[in-house]
């Protein structure tokens, strides 16, 4: 996943693990085909994150061979054939865990850069 403007300062690099939290939270809104998922996570961060093909289809096959998302080939508004992903009860688990583990790593975070004064410092 990189982010879409260019540029090595702009780029974004995410946690390990994170990919997979944003698919299944992309599928949890209903079924989609990768194209579909790429564009959501686009539109949704605002361009900023950009899913490479190479990160997206083995992070999918990843997830479907976990259990968390089954595929089902059909045919597109434009009329072409493409693997349509779901989430299933397994993959809505999975993503409670990691989101709840997103919010611990997020609040590590921010302890570290906006940390509360210490007792006895102003």
């Amino acid at each position: 996943m990189k982010p879409k403007r260019e540029g090595y300062q702009n780029r974004i690099e995410l946690l390990q693990g994170t990919l997979d939290m944003l698919i299944l939270q992309t599928l949890q809104w209903g079924p989609q085909h990768g194209y579909g998922i790429s564009q959501s996570i686009g539109g949704r961060s605002g361009e900023v994150l950009q899913v490479e093909t190479g990160s997206l289809y083995p992070a999918l096959h990843r997830l479907e061979k976990q259990g968390w998302v089954t595929s089902q080939w059909k045919q597109t508004e434009s009329n072409q054939r493409a693997k349509y992903y779901r989430l299933i009860p397994a993959g809505k688990k999975q993503l409670l865990s990691e989101q709840a583990r997103w919010a611990q790593i997020v609040n590590a975070i921010a302890g570290i850069m906006n940390p509360a004064p210490e007792e006895g410092q102003p």
